[in-house]
């Protein structure tokens, strides 16, 4: 009975707290989030005509890896942390909206003068994961970035970076998540676009890219559930917890369909087993269940490529894996996408990756008033933190 008793104390001992009430945690989650935006940052730079997606994927793989790589290097309890991608590096352009993370042997034509580019990557630091997504138009050049755009484009691109951020403000501990999607829905309606009613907002835990609590962008309408579209269960957000604000908007009917495009992003689904009869399928799970157990992987990852796609599916076919197909619009819609990550702090919401739209984006249309005061609020607060963090380097810089 005391041995019992004993067992179940030294368990209750080494019981990790894996939420925000943990500084570690915290610290975690802040660091892959300036690893997200540092790689962000560093693809903007890249982005420019004649640069080749698959080359920009693996300059955003290379410096996921390269910076977790300098962190968290001990060990603890003789176990190593892991860290690294934990979502793909995405690179979708003009109608397609988010999923699209080419093979080397798949490359599409180079970038051109004019395209739109929506970005879309992740990063963990021992399973807590910082994710950001981000639209731009490219240029010939980095340091000339287009005047002017599209004003359709312009609007979009407004709606759903302003979306993104009204949201972040409105995800706050004792809210819902309806109210969050009413907030996104009158956004739209004020810009005259539409969401895109896939896309959905998540709550992230550790190794949980997807979580159960989630946000719709719009509430589904009577035809959209005949057509199989699931109503969003409600939710209460709480204290400690972390969200992805991931917002994407259109000018087309915002109804999306599969591209025809290789799908090359997948996760593992860790309810279902299955006794796999091919050789490369057998393959392939062995490297996801050794390499990517719980998150999005991209076949791009594994050593053999040939392998992976004979593989992939069965794998597929028998639910051991699920699909992240590449997304796409009617040809002459205009899409945008901006996704940032949140933390919910005592303190209040906290708004970690993302990078600021580009200033090309402009649009003649105004949002609601009570809209524009959240907006207003948002670019003082930021404002202010700015100028904190320059006075702060000012000051570091004279000792």
């Amino acid at each position: 009975m005391s041995d019992d008793g004993s067992q179940n104390s030294n368990e209750a001992e080494k019981e990790v707290v894996t939420d925000l009430s943990n500084s570690d945690v915290c610290t975690k989650y802040q660091e892959a989030s300036k690893i997200v935006n540092l790689a962000l940052t560093g693809l903007v730079s890249q982005c420019v005509a004649g640069a080749k997606i698959i080359d920009l994927c693996q300059f955003g793989t290379t410096v996921l890896d390269a910076q977790v790589g300098k962190l968290y290097n001990k060990k603890v309890d003789g176990i190593a942390i892991e860290k690294g991608v934990a979502f793909p590096v995405c690179i979708s352009v003009n109608e397609v909206i988010c999923n699209h993370s080419p093979l080397p042997s798949e490359e599409l034509p180079a970038l051109k003068v004019g395209d739109v580019v929506k970005f879309d990557l992740g990063c963990h630091i021992d399973g807590y994961i910082s994710v950001a997504a981000h639209t731009l138009v490219v240029s010939e050049s980095a340091d000339s970035p287009p005047e002017t755009v599209d004003s359709e484009l312009g609007n979009v691109a407004v709606a759903a970076y302003n979306a993104m951020l009204v949201a972040a403000t409105a995800i706050r501990a004792g809210a819902t998540n309806t109210e969050v999607t009413k907030v996104v829905e009158k956004v739209a309606q004020n810009y005259g676009v539409n969401t895109i009613a896939t896309v959905r907002m998540h709550q992230m835990k550790r190794y949980v890219i997807d979580g159960v609590k989630e946000v719709a962008l719009k509430d589904p309408t009577p035809e959209d559930i005949e057509e199989g579209e699931e109503p969003v269960p409600e939710c209460t957000f709480e204290q400690a917890e972390v969200y992805a604000i991931d917002v994407a908007m259109t000018t087309g009917d915002g109804k999306v369909r599969p591209a025809d495009l290789r799908t090359t992003v997948f996760k593992r689904n860790v309810e279902a087993n299955y006794r796999l009869k091919m050789k490369a399928s057998r393959y392939v799970l062995t490297e996801v269940d050794k390499k990517f157990p719980t998150l999005p992987f991209t076949l791009r990852h594994f050593d053999d490529e040939r392998q992976a796609k004979m593989g992939i599916t069965e794998c597929v076919n028998h639910g051991l894996l699920m699909p992240y197909p590449s997304l796409v619009e009617k040809n002459d819609a205009k899409v945008a996408h901006f996704k940032c990550t949140v933390l919910l702090l005592p303190s209040g919401t906290n708004k970690v990756t993302g990078l600021p739209m580009p200033s090309y984006f402009k649009t003649e249309k105004e949002p609601d008033e009570e809209t524009a005061q959240i907006l207003k609020d948002i670019a003082e607060k930021e404002s202010k933190k700015a100028k904190k963090k320059a006075a702060k380097k000012k000051k570091k810089a004279k000792k």
